[in-house]
């Protein structure tokens, strides 16, 4: 077994190369490259400014916030192409009309910056959602035949997100803004962005990233300083109640409107899963269901179905199995410790096996009411044995290695094309999705876990929420609470997932169709949310949920290496756990 240091630092992830450092433009940006493009032809065309000047000023401003670029009136002015005197009016007169703000850059004021205030960035995101029609109309009269609109508008119309607002005021806060992070995809994402974030805040950004253990123990530790490190922590949703019961984290109600977050925005079961006895003490910043990822063209050359049942897993696992071709039937997290005790209560699931005892309701059970009284462990069940034996089946069907596969390990040979299937996180899809050479890019399928005849299948729903520390400086909350706000907006999601992430916590960005041409998998969970399929139960945030989840790594990896049984393991790992339960409430 390879030291727990090391293991961690296999689990951090790098990010999807990016084309330049920086993705194509969205709809706003491409918008207004189109428009320089036409300044430059009517430039030659007539041999004169053919182009506005408050519309090239308003343009290289929202254009420069789109890219992070700062922004002077020095440069603004000399954007406009125009005499200087008549550039300063020009700029002025977008300043008077509400178009662009000006924030200072000092204490004094005497200097500032500028960017495009709410009304300029809504304008320009509806230019964009409309000119792609208006060229298409120039060009074919006919096009808008059979399309039901109404005044302009579609009947269908689908809202575009438009880039997160600029801070009116940049935040104080000494030493700048201090994130600490999972080292995952969608987070390095954010630091890829760290520029463009800095402009919108008005301050520097630091983001200190850890695998997943490494992580939580820093948050731990964090929490015994006299005060905190760091402004923002990002939470994996098991540890949601021990960090309640421990005062690391402070509950968001206590120190903000909750409501400006717009809660009902969020899928139902990542903002529940933020929760401990009913108050929020973090943000969604991932909601990541975890998906059974299939290659839909290896199905069909064999003439199977997409699977809906565990037996229906196993069989199509069996039949795309052939090693002597250098292909496998599946990859899981099976490497030891955190990784399995995931694996597990999430297959347990499947056979409707809940870890701790719940009530039930739609879609599964109840978990908002933990805490209230003593937990009740169902490891040693029926769908405890029953989860313990699929595992067994699955090992029969995997890479030889898959003893030591974790988070990315199990997700990077499906993307090389050396296996059929793939337990993973919508996170990881990034690592085929956006590898031109991968034979699983535009080829994969998306599904809820295959469950027991019978049984309704479940998305279990893995992820990140962002919290404030509970001994965060009183004088450093107000800024942070600011900066949190804005880090969880539509803007700023949609910004992570057209940069790489393929996580997505809210509806409203779920439903923007720039965001839904990126990835299949963006319609594929927006379906499994509506049909009640993402949920966070089976792995129910207790405040010892870490330590069982280690256990359960431990005890079904020395079963899958066949040192003890289905039957022994769960016994075992049941034991251990009730163990650990009554040594953090004794």
């Amino acid at each position: 077994m390879a030291h727990p240091a090391q293991a961690d630092k296999r689990q951090v992830a790098t990010a999807p190369a990016m084309r330049g450092g920086y993705l194509e433009h969205d709809a706003v940006g491409s918008a207004i490259d189109l428009l320089n493009d036409l300044a430059v032809e009517l430039d030659s065309l007539l041999d004169v400014t053919a182009i506005s000047p408050h519309l090239r000023i308003a343009s290289h401003v929202m254009l420069s916030h789109i890219e992070g670029r700062l922004v002077t009136p020095t440069s603004a002015v000399a954007a406009a192409g125009v005499p200087y005197a008549t550039a300063v009016r020009r700029l002025n007169e977008l300043i008077d009309a509400g178009f662009i703000d000006q924030r200072p850059r000092t204490r004094t004021g005497k200097t500032f910056t500028l960017h495009p205030s709410g009304a300029l960035i809504e304008r320009w995101t509806e230019f964009a959602r409309r000119l792609p029609r208006l060229i298409e109309r120039s060009l074919d009269p006919r096009a808008d035949e059979g399309r039901d609109y109404y005044f302009g508008r579609s009947y269908r119309q689908t809202t575009i997100v438009p880039p997160p607002q600029a801070l009116p005021q940049p935040l104080q806060l000494s030493g700048g803004l201090r994130i600490l992070v999972h080292g995952d995809p969608t987070f390095m994402v954010m630091d890829t962005l760290k520029r463009q974030f800095e402009q919108i805040v008005g301050t520097s950004i630091s983001q200190r990233a850890f695998s997943i253990d490494r992580l939580r123990l820093e948050a731990l530790r964090n929490a015994e300083r006299p005060t905190s490190r760091y402004d923002i922590v990002a939470v994996d949703l098991p540890w949601i109640g021990e960090f309640a019961e421990k005062h690391v984290l402070q509950p968001l109600d206590r120190i903000m409107d909750v409501e400006r977050l717009d809660p009902a925005d969020f899928h139902t079961a990542g903002w529940q899963a933020a929760h401990w006895k009913g108050r929020p003490y973090g943000v969604p910043a991932q909601t990541t269901p975890e998906l059974l990822f299939y290659r839909r063209d290896l199905f069909a050359e064999a003439g199977l179905e997409p699977p809906k049942t565990t037996d229906e897993l196993l069989a199509a696992a069996r039949l795309l199995h052939a090693p002597a071709q250098g292909r496998y039937g599946i990859a899981w997290n099976a490497a030891r410790g955190t990784a399995l005790g995931h694996s597990f209560m999430m297959i347990a699931a499947d056979f409707d096996q809940p870890i701790v005892a719940m009530p039930r309701k739609a879609g599964g059970y109840d978990a908002s009411g933990l805490g209230s009284h003593p937990s009740q462990l169902l490891i040693d069940s029926p769908g405890g044995l029953k989860a313990a034996e699929f595992l067994l089946e699955l090992l029969r069907y995997s890479p030889p290695d898959i003893l030591s596969m974790s988070w990315y390990e199990r997700v990077r040979p499906y993307a090389a094309g050396n296996v059929a299937m793939a337990f993973g996180y919508t996170l990881l899809a990034p690592y085929f999705e956006m590898d031109e050479t991968s034979p699983a890019r535009e080829t994969t399928g998306y599904l809820p876990h295959p469950s027991a005849s019978g049984i309704e299948r479940v998305a279990p729903v893995g992820g990140y929420v962002l919290g404030i520390p509970a001994n965060l400086a009183p004088e450093r909350r107000e800024a942070v609470v600011e900066a949190l706000t804005l880090f969880t907006s539509p803007g700023a999601q949609k910004l992570y997932v057209q940069h790489g992430s393929r996580t997505l916590p809210r509806y409203s960005v779920g439903a923007d169709p720039e965001v839904r041409k990126l990835s299949p998998i963006f319609e594929a969970v927006d379906g499994m949310s509506w049909r009640d399929e993402l949920q966070f139960w089976p792995r129910p945030p207790i405040p010892q949920m870490y330590r069982i989840i280690q256990i359960c790594g431990e005890e079904f990896h020395d079963m899958l290496r066949g040192i003890q049984t289905p039957l022994q393991a769960v016994r075992r790992a049941q034991e251990r756990a009730e163990e650990a339960v009554r040594d953090t409430t004794t």
